[in-house]
């Protein structure tokens, strides 16, 4: 195997790990904070895909028209956040989690079949923006422009999230609900609205993340199950609600699963597989149990 081989499932595997990371950053905030595990999370993130598409089509012009479209579909899903937190959330939150699985599942199944409504069942492929659309070289080493923006914007929605929850007031607050929420509510937070802006952040993320992973996909009704089992699982290894956590596990995810391409390249995934069932076994708190986002 030689070193250019190595070096290059390396890149892969960041690039890989960081569009885990970018759908599991919503999903391990809000289960840091409100401990929902939401399967609906998938169905926001190809919504996101869907409206920035809706915006700049199959051939984005230039490389700020594609990231404006990215957020502009965060805000979009942000907006859905807000309603199915109103409709759906709310009135689950001191019931059983299961009632709470069960709901997100169905709001899931709403999604997928407004998805279908609206923009059909055909598949549709979107094209890098101009500026993108290369790849940079060195030596025999070749790697593509739009890998290296994902992995830019994984570090750039990681160090948003830690510099967010860790050295702001606001981060501070959701410290405290998630660690507990009755006194929190005593010492007169708002936890109501701290909750629903978790909510409305973790389908911003989903948005964004849809957003930013539209090129070189193929967008369909079924794109949100591409990712959304790695990020169940960066989440779970990284330790339920930890940020940090879950990027050291998407990375380690993605690594592993780009490695083994080169190593198994007949059984794509199973080194994946096998690995969470050996770590969940040795460490079933995850990389960092028992703190929360």
């Amino acid at each position: 195997m030689a070193l250019t081989d190595i070096l290059f499932a390396l890149i892969n595997g960041a690039a890989t790990g960081s569009a885990v990371f970018l759908v599991a950053a919503g999903l391990t905030l809000i289960f840091g904070i409100l401990k929902i595990l939401n399967f609906a999370h998938g169905a926001f993130f190809m919504i996101g895909a869907y409206v920035a598409y809706s915006i700049i089509g199959s051939n984005p012009s230039s490389l700020h028209v594609f990231i404006a479209a990215a957020f502009a579909a965060a805000a979009a899903v942000a907006a859905l956040g807000f309603v199915a937190d109103r409709l759906v959330l709310r009135r689950l939150r001191h019931v059983d989690e299961a009632y709470m699985l069960i709901a997100t599942f169905a709001v899931l199944l709403v999604c997928t079949g407004v998805v279908k409504l609206i923009w059909g069942v055909n598949y549709a492929s979107i094209n890098p923006p101009p500026l993108l659309d290369g790849a940079v070289t060195a030596g025999s080493l070749f790697v593509p422009s739009y890998s290296l923006f994902v992995i830019a914007a994984g570090l750039f929605v990681f160090l948003g999230l830690e510099l967010v929850i860790h050295r702001t007031w606001i981060g501070k607050l959701l410290q405290a609900v998630a660690s507990d929420s009755w006194m929190s509510g005593v010492l007169g937070i708002n936890v109501p609205a701290a909750l629903t802006v978790t909510v409305i952040a973790s389908f911003a993320l989903a948005g964004l993340a849809g957003g930013l992973l539209l090129a070189n996909q193929t967008l369909s009704p079924i794109l949100g199950e591409s990712y959304l089992l790695l990020a169940f699982m960066a989440v779970i290894i990284g330790g339920l609600g930890n940020v940090r956590g879950a990027f050291i596990a998407s990375l380690l995810l993605g690594t592993i699963e780009s490695g083994s391409s080169l190593v198994i390249p007949n059984m794509p995934g199973m080194a994946t597989y096998i690995f969470v069932i050996l770590f969940l076994l040795a460490k079933p708190q995850g990389l960092i149990g028992g703190r929360h986002i």
